[in-house]
């Protein structure tokens, strides 16, 4: 298993495929985009998933996500999704995106093995979008949540980050757009994994603001903590359900407590937390020969020395990541 020496144990590994995304999000990266990783530095699709089958049947890894970057990029993605759907014991496999390509990819990813999307949409608006995304493909994301959901990958989960001036006042009118189609709205304070390193704590829009916003339209109900789990996201049952809204309240409400995720980047880094000053190189074991014992014994190691939170709780004393979310993966 992956212990650390708090107690807790990672049993959900997310996988980013790789760095490039097609949208510059204004919260991510600059819009003349990244020096993006070299093809040679990446994993290779067999070397991807020789490290999930380290991760599922050595570690105790019960969930897979991948992430990016964009992994609707990867070109490998289906081929990767369907030996993966074949390990055994059998993770859940999921991916986050940004829904660009979905239309036409989610039937194939459903029968190759995924079980669910989380899909980023920040705004209802078109023009918003653009602002938010420097990029026109608002109707894109949309025709591929319908696919999505006409494929059956469910539940589908859609994340926003609400930005001053830009969308913030859409809490309600997002809530209330995703339940209508049977998605999950979740809301994600912006995090301080930007690029260009501009996050400003006194102008993210915090847990607090969306949920009072929120208030104002509907009565919402906490779940138990029981039923939350080691999950991110706080839940709230909306005017008495069955419909739930959920916050990832990393900045305000930590929970690193309860942490139980090991993070896989494109070029093969170990990260034992989204915000981590340091990686283990598992590329380069891989690629000296290394046998999947020791694979698996530095993946323990790694994760034995995670700390016991992301210190976003101590503003004098954070220091951000060099890597931006993009690199690290979501």
């Amino acid at each position: 298993m992956l212990l650390d020496t708090y107690g807790r144990i990672a049993t959900d590994l997310r996988v980013s495929l790789t760095d490039r995304c097609n949208l510059r999000c204004t919260y991510c990266m600059p819009e003349e985009g990244l020096s993006w990783l070299a093809k040679p530095e990446l994993l290779t699709d067999d070397e991807i998933v020789r490290l999930v089958t380290v991760a599922v049947t050595e570690l105790g890894v019960k969930e897979v996500r991948f992430t990016g970057g964009e992994p609707l990029l990867r070109p490998g993605l289906v081929s990767i999704v369907q030996r993966c759907a074949a390990l055994r014991p059998r993770p859940s496999l999921s991916l986050t995106t940004n829904g660009i390509g979905l239309e036409r990819t989610a039937e194939a990813l459903r029968a190759a093995g995924l079980d669910r999307v989380n899909v980023s949409l920040d705004t209802l608006d078109p023009e918003v979008f653009h602002r938010l995304t420097r990029r026109r493909r608002h109707d894109d994301v949309l025709r591929g949540l319908a696919a999505a959901h006409a494929a059956g990958l469910a539940p589908i989960k859609i994340n926003a980050v609400l930005m001053p001036g830009l969308n913030e006042k859409e809490a309600p009118e997002l809530l209330s757009w995703a339940m209508e189609r049977g998605y999950e709205m979740r809301f994600i304070e912006q995090m301080p994994l930007d690029a260009q390193h501009g996050w400003q704590r006194e102008r993210m829009i915090t847990a607090s603001e969306i949920l009072e916003s929120l208030g104002d339209r509907f009565a919402l109900t906490p779940e138990a903590d029981a039923e939350r789990g080691s999950a991110p996201a706080e839940r709230w049952l909306v005017d008495g359900g069955p419909h739930r809204v959920g916050v990832i309240a990393s900045v305000t409400r930590p929970f690193c407590r309860t942490c139980d995720r090991t993070r896989l980047t494109a070029d093969g880094q170990v990260r034992n937390c989204l915000f981590a000053r340091e990686e283990s190189d598992l590329r380069g074991a891989l690629r000296s020969g290394a046998d999947d014992a020791e694979l698996a014994e530095r993946w323990r190691v790694a994760m034995w020395g995670k700390k016991p939170g992301s210190g976003l709780d101590d503003p004098a004393a954070f220091v951000q990541p060099t890597r931006p979310m993009s690199a690290i993966g979501g």
